[in-house]
């Protein structure tokens, strides 16, 4: 069975090395001291290591089962919730008004990580109520406040978003879904949702759905679209349970991967909804919890890539296979390890320097979000909403590609069920799918983002790393990461620079480049985060660090990532300039 061990050890060096969070003027940082986040981080990696993370292979194999209308979640998930739900870890970030914590975003993230690492499909239940609650938060009324969050943000009831249509998945213009008004106030939705994670279950007493949904003569398209609240049993005056609402479960979906969440198709039968925010505004209500979902994917993303990297490092250490060609490693067995060979190594190198590197760049982003949030720091806020495509597309992808990696050190037995490896890689293929498939996420980067408020936000991020580059210019010791970056960074700008030049003549030279710009913009971010590390732990060596070879290892990994990952950013560069003719030229009727 694969194991995993939550890296608290390198968040806790991002949070006080990197980051230097308890310097930070964002209110509840200094609060965040290491023995404080040390503790939080060290209780999830216990929760998760001896409860979660073994039914992650109990859900793999069993899925969720319908019957009757109901149903079941796989053995053991329901007493794990109950341990979830008492540890207070569904509210870790939320309000305290509400029964939350009031932890940072920052903190939530980290610990959502080991969560996901540990069994993505039973962490959904609780991260997709998450992003609920925090839709109501954001747009309820007072009383929708009271009503729902506290049972919420307690997890006593789950949460679920309903976009997606048979007919109708990116373009939510054509959903069919409606929600005809009632005289007492409320609505009354009908029609079909489909691909709903967590859509019923038997591990909360109530379900609390999201809704998209079209008023009768609204405006035609997305502008007519509205949200709803729409609870699987209705909730009286006094907060208690009334009668079961039109909700039911039509399907649980077959699929690839995520067996132990239950993916629904629901039927709503003119099922008592309650408007959330105003009418017709529904996307702006519902992209609250849409872009802290992307984030979330993003994070599940990476952490399936850590834990599949865990388990290939232990196997490319125990794997006896082949003689090292420079001399033998294990002279008194058989043959040398796997570890030896330096394709091995370039997979696992390759693996390694992602995640180490992704990993900041997400709590990069948190503290982006707690900036925004708590500071009320508009340009945080700008530039988190221009990250926000990247840190889910490239997280995604490159997270997929390193379970396939991790797979592959496997050989054969990686193509096993008997090894587990292949759940890794079947979880993580969601993730480029789910809350805006990748490529919707590469348009909205380069047909939005980059021209938000007038380019603003990506012109302070090119900023940040001509800062961090000026000011590290005549440190020798840096060299060999400020010199890549730089380069790196120029790749970014020119490529900027051809949509703007190329891209108001024909968008589609912009569009069909975007794909690339989005890993080229990932590349860049990431190689100034191993800048950014590569920085923080020389001056820890200097320093007199306890634990030296940590940071040689990073410092290892940092110029791993400057020599063979961030060169990429030159071919992307090149695919982007060649524009649309190569890839728009043949007649549909050709392929």
């Amino acid at each position: 069975m694969p194991v995993y061990n939550a890296p608290t050890k390198d968040m806790q060096y991002l949070l006080h090395d990197v980051l230097n969070i308890s310097a930070s003027d964002i209110p509840g940082y200094s609060d965040l001291d290491q023995e404080f986040t040390g503790a939080i981080l060290e209780e999830a990696g216990k929760l998760t290591s001896s409860v979660i993370a073994p039914l992650n292979v109990v859900g793999d194999t069993q899925g969720c089962r319908l019957e009757n209308g109901v149903v079941h979640t796989p053995d053991g998930f329901k007493d794990a919730f109950e341990q979830v739900k008492a540890g207070g870890w569904p509210g870790l970030d939320m309000p305290e008004e509400f029964g939350g914590q009031n932890m940072p975003v920052l903190l939530g993230t980290a610990v959502g990580e080991i969560f996901s690492a540990a069994n993505q499909a039973f962490t959904m239940y609780q991260g997709l109520t998450h992003g609920a609650a925090s839709a109501i938060l954001a747009h309820g009324t007072d009383q929708q406040k009271a009503t729902y969050l506290p049972n919420m943000v307690s997890c006593a009831w789950t949460g679920t978003m309903n976009l997606t249509e048979p007919h109708c998945g990116t373009d939510l213009g054509l959903m069919r879904t409606k929600a005809e008004p009632q005289e007492d106030g409320s609505y009354k939705v009908t029609g079909q949702k489909i691909f709903i994670s967590a859509g019923d279950h038997d591990m909360a007493e109530n379900i609390i759905h999201l809704v998209l949904a079209k008023i009768p003569g609204g405006p035609e398209g997305i502008k007519g679209v509205s949200l709803f609240i729409v609870p699987k049993i209705n909730v009286n005056d006094d907060g208690s349970l009334g009668a079961r609402n039109g909700v039911s479960v039509g399907n649980i979906e077959r699929k690839m991967g995520i067996h132990g969440n239950s993916t629904c198709v629901m039927n709503y039968d003119g099922a008592t909804g309650y408007l959330l925010g105003d009418e017709h505004k529904g996307m702006r209500a519902m992209f609250t919890m849409m872009n802290e979902a992307r984030l979330g994917v993003g994070m599940q993303g990476l952490a399936q890539a850590e834990a599949a990297y865990q388990n290939a490092v232990v196997y490319a250490k125990d794997r006896l296979q082949g003689r090292d060609v420079t001399g033998a490693k294990n002279p008194d067995g058989p043959a040398d390890p796997l570890i030896v060979h330096p394709d091995i190594r370039r997979a696992l190198m390759d693996q390694k320097s992602f995640i180490e590197g992704g990993r900041a760049f997400l709590l990069w982003g948190a503290q982006m979000i707690d900036a925004s949030h708590r500071n009320d720091d508009q340009d945080a806020d700008g530039l988190i909403s221009l990250m926000t495509p990247v840190i889910k597309g490239f997280l995604t992808d490159e997270g997929y590609q390193s379970t396939v990696q991790a797979q592959q050190i496997y050989g054969g037995h990686g193509y096993i069920e008997e090894h587990g490896m292949s759940q890794f890689t079947r979880d993580a293929r969601i993730t480029m799918i789910y809350e805006g498939a990748n490529g919707v996420q590469a348009l909205d980067l380069v047909g939005r983002k980059l021209a938000q408020d007038g380019g603003k936000h990506v012109m302070a991020f090119f900023d940040l790393v001509k800062s961090f580059c000026k000011e590290n210019a005549e440190n020798e010791d840096l060299k060999d990461f400020v010199a890549p970056l730089k380069s790196a960074s120029k790749d970014l700008q020119a490529a900027g620079m051809y949509f703007m030049q190329n891209g108001m003549k024909n968008p589609n030279h912009a569009l069909a480049g975007s794909y690339d710009f989005m890993h080229l913009f990932g590349h860049v971010c990431l190689g100034l985060m191993w800048a950014k590390m590569a920085k923080s732990s020389m001056l820890a060596l200097k320093n007199g660090a306890s634990d030296a070879a940590f940071h040689e290892t990073k410092l290892t990994t940092a110029r791993y990532y400057m020599a063979r990952r961030l060169p990429a950013t030159a071919m992307h560069l090149s695919r982007i300039e060649s524009g649309a003719d190569t890839v728009m030229t043949l007649d549909a009727e050709a392929f």
